[in-house]
């Protein structure tokens, strides 16, 4: 990846982390999730579609996760569910069920922080890039991974 991307894509991961920081301060598992538009990142200043972050507890949801939530602001913002001019950012891996409505919404490229290894929708189910599905995404892991593992694991370890 040359420079000019990484840094472009560090740019929207920190926002993801800054969603992500919210989360925790509400009690929720500190994931943060932005989707960009890519059409508009090419003509004028980048385009955000959508910021948010875990609301699982807060709305009493288990699909209310950040990517879900994410998924559904961008696609109230274009009025299409197709999302295949975008660029999901998440500080982390999606898992099986947020996967599965990325590869429904078209979402072309995913790029997030930190693995999932044990419930990873890319690194344990291989669901964004299977060659069964009818859309596969181009992932980009370990953005900005350090803070977002060590937010993760802060998190956790306070709650035990």
């Amino acid at each position: 990846m040359n420079d000019a991307r990484l840094e472009v894509h560090e740019l929207y991961m920190q926002e993801a982390l800054r969603l992500a920081h919210l989360a925790e301060e509400e009690g929720e598992v500190p994931t943060g999730c932005i989707i960009v538009d890519t059409l508009t990142v090419r003509r004028t200043p980048d385009i955000i579609l959508a910021r948010t972050y875990n609301q699982i507890e807060q709305l009493r949801d288990c699909t209310a996760h950040a990517e879900m939530l994410a998924i559904t602001q961008a696609s109230e913002t274009l009025d299409d569910w197709r999302l295949t001019d975008t660029i999901m950012y998440v500080t982390k891996e999606p898992c099986p069920m947020c996967a599965g409505a990325i590869v429904h919404a078209r979402i072309p490229v995913v790029v997030y922080g930190v693995a999932d290894l044990q419930r990873g929708g890319a690194s344990v189910f291989n669901l964004l890039s299977h060659p069964k599905l009818n859309h596969r995404c181009e992932v980009i892991p370990g953005i900005l991974e350090a803070p977002c593992k060590s937010m993760l694991q802060d998190f956790f370890r306070n709650r035990r």
